[in-house]
């Protein structure tokens, strides 16, 4: 997952373009996720699940923790010139486990 992680961090130094579902996402409003927490969370998370095989081109999931109750989970895809944000949401524990950093077995 090294790799991954530095292929996350150079593109978003490069560019961060955050997708028309990223936006809806972020924008809904029991979430209200900023471009700002995004930005750290690519820089200061940790990658939990790795997507070498998805159809939109290698992606990954990156939490970060906000503050004490805030959680955030990113999905994001490295390209050559920029980071594509797919996603940003705030993981239920109807979904994952009580660490947020695994799903639930169904």
């Amino acid at each position: 997952m090294l790799d991954v992680v530095h292929k996350v961090k150079e593109a978003a130094a490069k560019k961060i373009l955050f997708l028309p579902h990223a936006i809806d996402q972020m924008n809904r409003p029991e979430r209200l996720i900023t471009p700002a927490e995004v930005r750290e969370i690519i820089m200061e998370g940790y990658v939990i699940e790795d997507y070498p095989s998805d159809p939109r081109g290698h992606s990954c999931l990156i939490i970060g923790r906000m503050s004490a109750e805030r959680v955030v989970h990113v999905v994001c895809s490295p390209k050559e010139d920029y980071l594509a944000v797919i996603t940003a949401y705030l993981p239920s524990t109807d979904e994952w486990n009580q660490d947020l950093r695994t799903r639930k077995k169904t």
